[in-house]
């Protein structure tokens, strides 16, 4: 078998003139053909039309196009072998970035591939699946700063039968101390002390000083972890935080590379490694950093706030993984994170979410989703 072509499909949904985060608008999706008629699919949380000119781009002295080194390729050999190729033949251009990131689309749309043709789970390739149904939580955006916006998002979270939810912080929340206070203490009181609550900074301060401010609130209300609080850059500031109790995360902004999350867990002390398989190398590269992180007694988290295929994708990892971990679970509006497959992953009555059976990552397209909203 032999990788005849590499889609990259750019879409775009309408988003609404309220919305103020767009992530979920945009969709990048990776599509792997062989001669066998076999394909593999993935997504990737990047800019598709810079994603296309890596893929197909015209070479250069220095600059191969990828699918110059994955075509004609066998695409059911050693995971690990094809990706250190590319990542090697890529030196002057991909150790780190957005390059990585449409190596992560193709690596996982292998995985896909590679699962389809042998018959079995992306979950049953990577090891042996241990739980066929794993725990989520929603992650709420635009909070708002009043009681009542707070509440409707809170409530849209729960709605979807989750039993843990995760408040994403947004930019007045570094200049107004109160506004912080007022939404932790209103969520807290508004779901009782039995719903866990993340929280995601998503760098929002800008010092370990700035978010020490917090630390009293954070213990009193009770967090399970805090995510990206500071710059991903700031890894003294991250060893700072780290180890006083309340579980501190990284790499969810755009760390790519085992190398980098060896820096957060290393030098930035966190205790859970949180890397976006679209962002970090696909799940080859994952992998690699699930088991970085267990030689160094950090828990591994995947990231992710797309449609079904990476929850699919995450999903697979979470059904082997050495021990139970959570599921992000994206309540997006946007018709890319809930008509991109014909499958449907709904949060059950007890707050998990069944891991797809299939073969591949257990997914099919809808194709009628990819036409409507596939520009260019």
């Amino acid at each position: 078998m032999k990788i005849t072509a590499i889609d990259i499909v750019d879409l775009r949904a309408p988003r609404p003139s309220n919305e103020s985060y767009d992530g979920a608008y945009v969709g990048c999706l990776v599509r792997v053909a062989t001669d066998a008629g076999i394909e593999g699919i993935a997504e990737i949380d990047s800019a598709p039309e810079v994603v296309k000119a890596l893929v197909h781009g015209r070479p250069s002295l220095t600059w191969p196009p990828l699918f110059s080194l994955f075509e004609g390729q066998d695409p059911l050999g050693e995971p690990e072998a094809l990706w250190d190729r590319v990542y090697e033949k890529t030196l002057h251009n991909g150790r780190r970035g957005i390059l990585i990131h449409a190596l992560s689309g193709i690596d996982i749309a292998l995985w896909d591939l590679r699962g389809k043709a042998a018959g079995k789970s992306v979950a049953a390739l990577m090891g042996v699946p241990r739980r066929d149904r794993v725990r989520a939580y929603t992650t709420l955006v635009r909070l708002g700063d009043t009681a009542d916006s707070l509440k409707r998002a809170v409530d849209a979270g729960l709605a979807r039968g989750a039993n843990a939810i995760k408040l994403c912080s947004d930019a007045n929340w570094r200049r107004d101390r109160a506004l912080v206070e007022r939404i932790l203490r209103g969520a807290r009181d508004h779901v009782g002390r039995a719903v866990p609550i993340m929280i995601d900074a998503y760098g929002v301060w800008k010092s370990a000083d700035e978010v020490e401010a917090h630390w009293a609130l954070f213990r009193e209300i009770g967090i399970e972890w805090l995510e990206a609080p500071l710059p991903m850059d700031d890894l003294e500031g991250y060893a700072r935080l780290s180890g006083r109790g309340i579980p501190i995360t990284g790499g969810d902004m755009g760390l790519t590379t085992r190398f980098e999350f060896q820096d957060m867990a290393v030098r930035g002390k966190v205790e859970i490694l949180q890397p976006d398989m679209t962002y970090v190398g696909g799940i080859t590269e994952f992998r690699r950093t699930a088991a970085l992180a267990k030689s160094l007694g950090r828990r591994i988290i995947p990231h992710g706030y797309k449609s079904n295929i990476l929850l699919a994708t995450n999903l697979a990892f979470l059904a082997q993984h050495d021990v139970e971990e959570w599921l992000e679970y994206s309540i997006a509006p946007s018709p890319l994170r809930w008509e991109m497959t014909r499958e449907e992953f709904p949060i059950e009555a007890d707050g998990r979410v069944r891991v797809p059976q299939g073969p591949g990552l257990g997914v099919t397209l809808n194709e009628e989703t990819v036409a409507k909203y596939r520009v260019g």
